[in-house]
């Protein structure tokens, strides 16, 4: 009765929900490996460095389905920031400020 309010084959439904129990144990394999890159890079590594180490072990993947699987384990690249350097607030008077900084 859904099928037919929503103009949709009963074996389209059929099919759908047999893929949604079965198992990718490739996609499984590839969530596993770049988890495994992802801490080895100490949470840096971002699809595109990711996609780069994979390939050049072998396996090719593509840069989309790699971020697909991060966003898919809430794994999100942090990168370190330059460091901020302060601004003197006090004038020294003993030292002049030739490059002034």
């Amino acid at each position: 009765m859904v099928c037919s309010a929503f103009d949709i084959a009963r074996s389209s439904y059929y099919e759908h929900r047999l893929q949604r129990s079965r198992i990718d144990v490739e996609r499984l394999e590839l969530r596993a490996t770049v988890a495994e890159l992802f801490n080895q890079s100490r949470r840096s590594a971002g699809s595109r460095t990711i996609m780069m180490q994979m390939r050049e072990s072998g396996l090719d993947v593509g840069r989309f389905k790699i971020r697909r699987l991060m966003q898919e384990m809430d794994l999100v690249c942090k990168q370190p920031r330059p460091p901020a350097y302060r601004q003197a607030r006090v004038e020294r008077p003993d030292i002049p400020n030739r490059l002034d900084r």
